[in-house]
């Protein structure tokens, strides 16, 4: 799929901004002219044949889609006017009815891709305002099906539970993976040898859960039921508080969420 529309990304010049431009490009979904990019101080080399401002209003007249790729700190004094267009945010927290208010439209999405989208691999979940039309869903979808697979929500609370589970994107992997990399190399491991084997063992991982489409539950169950090394190394993670450390972990990322959003 390809659209006509002009396509701008408040905070193109960021880290997730910039991989989500780099995605759609790559995807052939909008022409680079079409493609306008804010940026804060140093314009980017990347993607020279898109329209780069500092201007965010500028950006805005200029597209017919803007999406807001900002940190929320930075997004309580931006002062845009979309005039009734499709409004995306990818920011965390911020509430549907605060970004209509803020960019004076009704047609918003909030979204949550993760940093995988840089290599195409992130999950998205969002959710749109009633306003929001079908014509603009199968652009939403286009967009972030560019960046791996998406799924859209009912609730906008589901937005603020996924923020801490699938917004983490390579954060929580990463965290075992430092963990199991720690404990290697004070088994006396090389730190190479270390990273290597645990790297291999978490991309793996992602691999095979691709591959297979099945449930975490069924691969954990039949290591289990193997009762060898894994099973025990399952079972002294768990009865260490694994599973109740990581639904803490979950609870205090959604709270942030929700949080960051009554501060909007």
């Amino acid at each position: 799929m390809s659209v006509s529309l002009r396509i701008g990304i408040i905070g193109g010049g960021g880290w997730l901004g910039g991989a989500i431009a780099g995605s759609i490009l790559d995807a052939g979904l909008v022409d680079a002219r079409n493609l306008s990019l804010s940026y804060r101080s140093d314009r980017p080399a990347h993607f020279p044949n898109s329209f780069w401002t500092t201007d965010n209003q500028a950006l805005a007249d200029r597209s017919d889609l803007i999406l807001l790729s900002i940190r929320p700190t930075d997004w309580h004094p931006l002062a845009v006017d979309a005039k009734g267009k499709l409004v995306i945010s990818i920011m965390a927290g911020i509430r549907l009815t605060a970004l209509s208010q803020r960019h004076k439209t009704a047609r918003i999405v909030r979204a949550l891709p993760n940093a995988a989208a840089e290599v195409s691999k992130s999950y998205t979940p969002w959710i749109g305002t009633n306003e929001v039309t079908e014509e603009d869903r199968a652009i939403v979808r286009a967009i972030f099906s560019t960046c791996g697979s998406e799924d859209e929500v009912a609730r906008e609370s589901d937005i603020d539970y996924l923020t801490g589970l699938s917004g983490s994107g390579p954060a929580f992997p990463a965290l075992l993976a430092a963990a199991m990399m720690r404990d290697a190399v004070a088994h006396g491991l090389p730190a190479e040898i270390a990273r290597r084997a645990v790297s291999t063992v978490i991309s793996g991982a992602g691999r095979l859960l691709e591959r297979h489409d099945e449930s975490p539950d069924h691969i954990v169950r039949a290591f289990l039921d193997y009762r060898g090394t894994t099973a025990a190394a399952i079972e002294g993670m768990r009865a260490a508080g694994f599973d109740a450390s990581v639904a803490k972990g979950l609870s205090a990322a959604f709270e942030r969420s929700v949080s960051m959003g009554k501060a909007s």
